[in-house]
């Protein structure tokens, strides 16, 4: 009876590692390649697959991820004959599992490799001052050779990016006083064009000063010539209107009178006058018969009339 329960348990535990043996679960992004008695038989993608037990096996596992690989540092020679240490990251993912295990034997040092003396070949054929500003050039070139020469192995390679570009302390000291004088040379430029702009605008705002200046000016004198004719208007209007306005006191009835009065007053008042401003007087011959004189100015007046 013990017997019996030793050999159920016995069969039990085969059945469960045949089991393990046969079920295999892929996870995502993933593939598994199978080989029964040795050779290629299939391809595993994500899901639960059976096995043949003790006939097929899981011979290579890989990622469909894309991958990223660091290329390391090396030492490339430029154009200019310069050394540069040159590193960068290469991108790639497997589209063929098949391939990608029986084409090369590891793909990602090979991918690693190539893009290395690809990357001395490209560089060589710049000049240092280029390395720096044909980054975008470098990438493509490397890309595609080895996405060229990874096709057989599986391997797509999706981009290629250059981290560093580090020249010799001697020449980075050079390139440091370069770009310090550089520097300084587009300071003095924009210096002299900020100078060359204030002075500029100093002239134009003075052009524009003397100009208002010199209208403001115009038309004060046109304002005081215009002033000066109103003025000249109104005094002439003033006068010829004080004019008519004693021609018609004339006229009326005592206004003669009134006028012969008015010359003797003013006759007298300029005359005494000149007694005091000189001490030589022309006296006339009727200067004691004031009324002589009187009529004589009136006569003058009738005259003028």
């Amino acid at each position: 009876m013990e017997t019996d329960i030793i050999i159920l348990v016995g069969l039990i535990i085969f059945a469960i590692i045949i089991l393990a043996k046969t079920m295999i679960v892929v996870p995502q992004q993933s593939a598994f390649v199978v080989e029964r008695l040795g050779k290629f038989h299939s391809t595993l993608k994500a899901g639960l697959h059976i096995l043949m037990p003790f006939i097929d096996k899981i011979r290579y596992r890989h990622t469909l991820k894309e991958i990223a690989l660091d290329v390391l540092p090396q030492v490339c020679i430029t154009k200019d004959n310069i050394a540069v240490e040159v590193d960068g990251i290469l991108y790639l993912l497997v589209v063929d599992p098949m391939k990608a295990s029986y084409g090369i034997n590891n793909y990602q040092y090979a991918a690693s490799q190539l893009a290395q003396t690809t990357m001395r070949s490209v560089v060589g054929k710049l000049e240092l001052d280029k390395t720096f500003e044909e980054r975008e050039g470098i990438n493509a070139s490397i890309v595609d050779a080895v996405d060229r020469a990874s096709d057989p192995w599986g391997v797509k390679v999706t981009r290629y990016e250059v981290k560093n570009i580090t020249p010799p302390q001697s020449i980075r000291d050079a390139m440091e006083k370069q770009m310090r004088a550089e520097r300084e040379k587009r300071a003095l430029i924009a210096e002299s064009e900020g100078d060359k702009q204030a002075k500029i605008n100093r002239a134009e705002g003075d052009k524009q000063e003397l100009i208002a200046r010199s209208e403001g000016e115009k038309q004060r004198k046109i304002n005081e010539a215009e002033g000066h004719a109103q003025e000249i208007e109104r005094v002439a209007f003033a006068t010829a209107k004080g004019i008519r306005e004693i021609a018609t006191a004339i006229n009326e009835e005592g206004g003669m009178n009134a006028v012969t009065l008015r010359v003797a007053e003013q006759y007298l008042n300029e005359f005494g006058k000149l007694a005091k401003t000189t001490n030589t007087m022309i006296i006339p011959n009727n200067m004691a018969d004031v009324a002589g004189i009187i009529a004589t100015a009136m006569s003058i007046i009738k005259e003028k009339k």
